[in-house]
């Protein structure tokens, strides 16, 4: 079965904990952990969590500034 992105742009900004797991390469319930915090920029798709790849990064650089 192959996989099709509509709006590919748009669905690549949009990334899920797993796959924000893996950017950050740090285990998915490091992920949860930081949501539970209200530590990371994210919104909710019915019952799963996802991010904006951009306000993800964002975050990131805020959070190397704070370091």
């Amino acid at each position: 079965m192959t996989k099709t992105r509509v709006g590919s742009d748009n669905a690549s900004s949009v990334i899920t904990v797993r796959e924000l797991a893996e950017y950050l390469r740090v285990h998915q319930s490091t992920v949860y952990r930081l949501l539970r915090g209200n530590k990371l920029p994210s919104f909710r798709v019915g019952s799963d969590w996802r991010f904006s790849r951009e306000a993800v990064e964002q975050w990131m650089s805020e959070q190397q500034r704070r370091s």
